[in-house]
């Protein structure tokens, strides 16, 4: 059969089919394949202003196509003129007039009425099902230095070699440069460091004060590394207002909250902060988190260090492990 003679479909059947597949697309197939995807045990549906969306464009397409021409547009309308004119019979014709709008009616009431429904999960702040048992009585190294860890600062201290975390390297050395006579330690302006400075220089150092110092030098480097990796989410005052934070639907945890940090263990904060989003059991969704798993990034010093810096800038303090 020739081009000319092949049989095209009507624009209004066209129209209908095109309509019925990309609803049934939107509605049933991509949740199907997300499931599969995902390897989640339910599907991922699709929100309904995103199918609005997709609605509407696929509507705004095909009024094109059917005003493309005044043969099209003809063509459209002719099966529904022999329809009110009862060519497909009249008892079709007042079934479907009377149906239809009852149809509208219900589907206009059921959407806008309002309905009270138990949430289909409700949000579960600190899932924990595959939290590892053996981390729960963990302690920050980093937050009670042991008296070897005073002794080689002490003595890091005296030298002028403190060692700090590479990414601080850059900015140490270029500070170094404009300050070629003070010691690096100087360059962390607090209190504690001040006063271990003055008894490196007088030959007579107070453990205690040195402990402090150490603890400034890690809460220092931790807030390089909060700075340098989770500011732009949980932003400068960890209250989860970070630049980046209005692009997430589940907004970054705010550490200020006393429902956050404190509630928890550091042993639970540091195997999130080292698992991330991914590293959530099954009951986090559908609110699992976007952090990345750290562990593949930063060492296990700096996620400790970053721990560290985010109790302090949210002024918590760690939930006490229950004892046994």
């Amino acid at each position: 059969m020739s081009e000319s003679k092949r049989p095209k479909i009507n624009p209004f059947w066209a129209v209908v089919i095109t309509v019925g597949i990309i609803l049934f697309l939107v509605e049933w197939i991509i949740p199907a394949v997300s499931r599969q995807v995902t390897g989640l045990p339910f599907p991922l549906t699709v929100p309904r202003a995103l199918l609005f969306i997709y609605m509407v464009l696929t509507l705004v397409a095909l009024f094109l196509f059917v005003t493309f021409s005044d043969e099209n547009l003809n063509a459209f309308w002719r099966p529904i003129r022999r329809f009110l004119r009862g060519d497909f019979g009249k008892n079709a014709r007042n079934v479907v007039v009377v149906i239809v709008p009852l149809l509208v009616t219900w589907w206009v009431f059921d959407m806008k009425m309002p309905k009270l429904e138990p949430p289909i999960s409700l949000r579960i702040q600190h899932p924990s099902s595959n939290f590892p048992k053996s981390f729960e009585d963990l302690k920050n190294p980093y937050a009670e230095p042991s008296e070897t860890d005073v002794e080689t600062f002490i003595e890091e201290a005296r030298s002028g070699d403190v060692s700090f975390i590479p990414q601080l390297t850059a900015d140490l050395d270029l500070w170094r440069d404009m300050n070629s006579d003070a010691h690096v330690l100087t360059a962390i302006n607090t209190g504690p460091v001040r006063e271990f400075m003055a008894d490196i220089e007088d030959g007579n150092v107070d453990h205690e004060i040195a402990r402090l110092a150490l603890i400034e030098k890690n809460l220092f480097e931790g807030r390089a590394l909060y700075a340098m990796n989770c500011r732009a989410c949980h932003g400068d005052s960890v209250a989860g207002d970070g630049p980046m934070a209005d692009g997430f639907k589940l907004r970054p945890i705010n550490f200020t909250d006393n429902g956050t940090l404190e509630t928890i263990v550091e042993g639970y904060t540091f195997w999130r902060v080292t698992n991330g989003g991914p590293g959530l059991p099954t009951e986090a969704t559908p609110w699992d988190s976007a952090m990345p798993e750290w562990k593949l990034s930063l060492s296990e010093e700096q996620r400790w260090k970053i721990i560290l810096a985010e109790y302090d800038l949210a002024q918590k303090t760690p939930r006490i492990p229950e004892s046994e």
